[in-house]
């Protein structure tokens, strides 16, 4: 064999081997690393044409009706649009052959309310018919990475919410660095103390809780996080697990948005949009969408909703072992009425003084009173104690007390328990219920959907 055939086998050799080197690498990453809120580069990218809100062109001419009038627009352009509605997926590309859309949202604006909203769609949310046989693949970040089409998982939302968006993003994980450090730090008020190592992966996150700069590197980190080393993680009264790490993208995009609506970042639109487009694969009709940013200028962050799709997560016994969350139909219906057709409550809660037939939504934001008997105060239990036998007893106590226990649910394992005001309930209330468990911390997390007064989640101190 000659020299320079020799060496190219052998430069081939050298490239195979790496190959396989860097495909072992990939399979080691855990699949929940897909978490990264790759989101960002849309929002980002989107955020930058707001960062003229406070400029004016020539005394009282706005940049909105300056933008208007370059495109045509009249005075009935802006109220024949109707809200944008957008579903975004993350998805990451660090594990060959492996697309699980761990990071959904769906987003929205409104440019005649200048409204807009996120909400964030659990990646465990169960899309099969019969729970107790469920299977991984009915989450509903398991679609994509099954069909490589966005449409069924734009199909599932669809069905889980009851909205009709027409259009998906699906952006990749690696525009996330590189988009945070293109508009500086952001200023974060992190939610909790995060230490966790895994050297697997050559993953280590070690985050003071407060107020703090985050730049690309710490975003990563605080977006990825899920627990700590000892097994803690967030704050229960903030969200524990995937409840608060979805809380914790979401605020961290609102910090972001804010953050990005600055004129000093004018001069860094070309590169935000080219990160953007590198990580982007979409079906929006920009054709379409052009139309509103001329009205987009004017949005504010402090018009910006931001929850999650309301649901339980059951005991594994009753779902065939597997880890689902189960999307709460009523509260979710309820939720979609007030973020995407709050007009349309307004009128029906009027409608409703002079015709209680047509009054489902109010009845539930207005059904408890300030004092109420045990046997109209509604209660969620949730099992957090580790022990499937203590549930049951929970539930048994409370009802033997009079109480109406509506929905059981299963959480991972805490301390202490905690029962939350839900509602409208007096703090004498709370107590009974306390004292009727003989243990609980007391605290206050109201919510106009909730189809509860209660929620109580038992720790390990529950006896």
């Amino acid at each position: 064999m000659s020299r320079t055939k020799r060496e190219t086998e052998e430069n081939k050799n050298i490239r195979k081997t790496s190959k396989t080197k860097n495909n072992k690498k990939r399979k080691k990453m855990k699949t929940w690393k897909k978490v990264l809120l790759v989101i960002l580069a849309i929002i980002i990218a989107i955020a930058i044409y707001f960062i003229y809100n406070s400029i004016k062109i020539e005394g009282e001419i706005s940049l909105s009706g300056m933008l208007a009038t370059a495109a045509g627009h009249d005075e009935n352009t802006r109220k024949n649009l109707g809200e944008f509605q957008v579903l975004i997926m993350g998805v990451s590309t660090d594990q060959a052959g492996v697309d699980l859309t761990d990071t959904i949202m769906v987003a929205s604006y409104n440019p005649n309310t200048q409204r807009a909203v996120l909400l964030s769609i659990p990646r465990d949310s169960f899309t099969g018919k019969n729970p107790k046989r469920a299977t991984a693949s009915q989450k509903i970040n398991a679609i994509y990475n099954l069909t490589k089409d966005p449409q069924e998982t734009l199909d599932a939302v669809n069905e889980l919410t009851g909205l009709d968006i027409k259009y998906y993003m699906i952006v990749r994980t690696e525009a996330l660095i590189e988009l945070v450090d293109a508009i500086g730090p952001i200023e974060y008020n992190v939610p909790t103390d995060m230490n966790y190592d895994d050297p697997t992966q050559d993953l280590h996150i070690h985050i003071s809780k407060g107020v703090q700069e985050v730049d690309g590197e710490k975003a990563e980190q605080l977006l990825r996080f899920r627990k700590n080393n000892d097994g803690t993680t967030f704050p229960i009264e903030y969200g524990d697990n995937d409840i608060g790490r979805m809380r914790n993208q979401r605020e961290f995009i609102t910090a972001v948005i804010d953050q990005t609506v600055t004129a000093g970042n004018i001069t860094k639109l070309g590169q935000i949009l080219d990160i953007a487009s590198r990580n982007l694969t979409t079906n929006v009709d920009f054709n379409a969408v052009k139309d509103y940013l001329p009205y987009a200028v004017e949005f504010s962050t402090a018009n910006l909703q931001t929850e999650v799709l309301p649901g339980t997560t059951p005991d594994l016994s009753e779902t065939n072992n597997v880890s689902i969350y189960v999307v709460d139909e009523e509260e979710t219906e309820a939720l979609i009425k007030k973020l995407f057709y709050p007009e349309e409550e307004t009128e029906g809660d009027s409608a409703n003084e002079t015709n209680t037939t047509n009054s489902t939504s109010s009845n539930t934001i207005n059904s408890t009173s300030s004092t109420s008997s045990e046997s109209t105060i509604k209660i969620e239990v949730i099992n957090g104690s580790g022990e499937s036998s203590k549930l049951q007893k929970a539930v048994d106590v409370l009802k033997r007390k009079g109480y109406d226990v509506t929905k059981t649910g299963t959480t991972s394992t805490i301390s202490k328990t905690i029962i939350t005001n839900r509602k409208d309930l007096e703090t004498e209330e709370l107590t009974n219920i306390k004292e009727t468990l003989g243990v609980g911390n007391i605290s206050t997390n109201k919510s106009s959907t909730s189809k509860v007064d209660v929620q109580i989640i038992i720790g390990k101190d529950f006896e």
